[in-house]
């Protein structure tokens, strides 16, 4: 049995000459709750130890900075950039 995703869809109607277009196709299968299968696994990046010591919250939850310089953040990304939002600079 084949499994066609919407990009298979869009370019087996065009070999047989039907004109749409790919965003056509995602649309109406979305909305006819088709989806192509997904290969592969899910990445887990990160296995958590219940008995690991954590560390202390060193800010205690509260983010907001009384002077420049006083609390750092950071943020992990994981996936590929085709996987992720554009950023939105404000």
């Amino acid at each position: 049995m084949q499994v066609y995703g919407a990009d298979k869809v869009w370019k087996q109607m065009n070999r047989e000459r039907i004109a749409v277009a790919r965003c056509t196709v995602e649309r109406l299968m979305k909305q006819l709750g088709l989806r192509g299968v997904m290969r592969g696994k899910r990445v887990r990046t990160t296995v958590p130890d219940a008995l690991a010591p954590r560390p202390l919250d060193r800010v205690n939850r509260q983010f907001q900075a009384a002077r420049p310089n006083q609390l750092w953040v950071s943020d992990f990304t994981y996936g590929t950039p085709s996987q992720r939002s554009p950023p939105v600079w404000g």
